[in-house]
């Protein structure tokens, strides 16, 4: 069939066939569309902790409340690596994606064995006790006042020596981590593997009932996503070349849940738009009052009212509506 690009149906059956290339051009242009480029960096790097995120919850559907514990693991193992080992800028990447995976192996294996509200409960009381180990940590973490120093001023690729504290070139940069992890998932999800979970989400009992191994399957993605969560947590330490404790707090967990919701859980483009609306409602509204939380609250609760699927997932499902009143193929 040939593609008329001028016919909103095939432009958005090309989309949602070629997904990742869709998410991709978009983010190459994001920087020129935000007001300044600090912000399409914290977006895109929190769009990336969404990523993380919503493979658990959004694919998997299992919600967890410690995801924080990933992010702040890959943020402070990549600090230590370059403060107090002096390790280039790639083995700190290496080094926090490691750590962060090895924690949710720890954390997941423990975690997986409970169901619903309890996995949930049993993820964030976790995630507080790897908050308080780094808490304790003073000498290596800087406890309270953070770990500062994470200074990484020029980067050098095959020779090429790019300057990391240029805004645009750090978004750019940030970037081409971001298109490997989102081909990395793009992967999974149209592996057996990805339908495995997606079965486990709809009926982990079914699943169960027809041969897959669910624990193990569940253990793997939490995995990957602590992975994802850890990747996104070590480009915001060498972005901020500071890694604050908040990191490690649950209030980060929850910024993952409202991002993830605001885009449209179980969606591949979601967590960015969700980190996007996120972020600028934050930056816009802070300029007006010191109640900015309140103020996102209320809108976040408008958006579930009437934005049940999310953002991206509520434009999704009409577009779907839309090409079966007009007789077209889905």
């Amino acid at each position: 069939m040939k593609f008329n690009v001028l016919n909103p149906a095939d432009c958005y059956v090309w989309m949602r066939d070629h997904r990742m290339a869709t998410a991709l051009m978009f983010l190459l242009v994001f920087p020129f569309l935000m007001p300044y480029e600090a912000l399409s960096v914290n977006i895109l790097i929190f769009g990336l902790f969404g990523v993380g995120f919503n493979l658990l919850f959004g694919y998997t559907g299992l919600l967890s409340f410690g995801h924080a514990a990933f992010f702040g693991v890959g943020a402070y193992l990549a600090g230590i690596s370059v403060v107090h080992a002096g390790w280039p800028w790639w083995a700190a990447i290496v080094s926090g994606v490691v750590a962060s995976s090895v924690v949710g192996l720890m954390v997941g294996y423990l975690a997986i064995r409970s169901r619903g509200i309890y996995f949930s409960m049993v993820t964030l009381a976790l995630a507080q006790i790897v908050y308080y180990v780094f808490y304790k940590a003073e000498s290596w973490t800087g406890g309270e006042n953070g770990l500062r120093g994470v200074k990484v001023e020029t980067i050098n690729i095959l020779g090429w020596s790019i300057d990391f504290m240029n805004p645009l070139n750090k978004y750019y940069v940030i970037f081409c981590f971001v298109a490997l992890a989102l081909w990395l998932v793009s992967r999974v999800l149209n592996s057996p593997f990805g339908a495995v979970i997606e079965a486990i989400r709809e009926n982990e009992k079914r699943a169960a009932a027809c041969g897959y191994d669910v624990a193990r399957a569940k253990l793997l993605v939490f995995v990957l996503s602590a992975g994802l969560c850890g990747l996104a947590g070590t480009l915001r330490a060498l972005h901020l070349s500071i890694v604050p404790i908040d990191s490690l707090h649950y209030l980060q967990s929850g910024q993952a849940v409202m991002m993830c919701l605001l885009g449209g859980m179980g969606t591949f483009f979601g967590p960015f738009l969700g980190a996007a609306v996120f972020l600028y409602l934050e930056d816009v509204i802070t300029n007006l009052t010191r109640y900015w939380m309140g103020v996102v609250g209320i809108i976040f609760m408008l958006f579930v009212l009437f934005f049940p699927k999310g953002i991206w997932g509520t434009v999704l499902h009409r577009c779907e509506q839309w090409l079966i009143r007009k007789g077209g193929a889905v």
